[in-house]
């Protein structure tokens, strides 16, 4: 597990929305969540399905964000949760062992260790910078991912206002997985924007 982690915006348009998923899956993204926090139920099985369908034509995984319930009823591949979703543990028994489970652990390593042992596959980090996209609450210091190599063998996703510059330091650090959403979605060439996420690990 490495490279591009595409996390998709809030659109309710799921034409333009799979057009510009579409362009960062051929531009190499390894992995996409869908994410979208302001839609209703309706809207988010359309395209939570759509996108299942087009990351199954190029043999990548999709998570769902948060929705166990959705990941179950379309055999997605997984789910991330966050600190106010379902935990890592429930997740795991709801889905089993062969599902993805990731863990937003903000800048806390703590959370980190407990995501491991509860199951997870992989941790996020973040925000490490400003966001277009989201507010956090805290900011991560670039050497937590030092010290969460020390303490897991999951992968590392950095997250939070991530452009190829900012992300290179990290991968150089020990990330595994770049989560982006703003330097792919809002890019004039989202396949390129892709390749050259993909590119940092080479």
């Amino acid at each position: 597990m490495r490279g591009l982690y595409l996390v998709t915006p809030d659109w309710d348009d799921t034409e333009r929305l799979l057009a510009v998923t579409e362009q960062a899956l051929e531009g190499g993204a390894a992995l996409v969540q869908y994410r979208h926090k302001t839609a209703d139920a309706a809207l988010r099985q359309q395209q939570a399905a759509a996108l299942l369908a087009l990351c199954r034509r190029y043999r990548r995984p999709l998570v769902i964000n948060d929705h166990v319930d959705l990941c179950m009823a379309l055999d997605a591949d997984g789910v991330h949760v966050g600190g106010t979703d379902a935990s890592v543990a429930q997740a795991r028994a709801m889905l089993g062992p062969h599902k993805l489970v990731g863990a937003s652990c903000y800048g806390t390593l703590q959370l980190a260790v407990e995501a491991d042992r509860s199951g997870a596959s992989y941790v996020a980090f973040g925000g490490f910078y400003p966001s277009r996209v989201k507010q956090y609450a805290v900011s991560t210091a670039p050497g937590i991912l030092a010290a969460a190599r020390a303490l897991t063998r999951l992968p590392l996703v950095v997250i939070g206002g991530m452009t190829t510059a900012y992300a290179t330091p990290l991968v150089a650090q020990g990330a595994d997985l770049v989560g982006v959403i703003s330097s792919v979605y809002q890019s004039p060439n989202p396949q390129a924007a892709t390749r050259q996420f993909a590119a940092l690990f080479d």
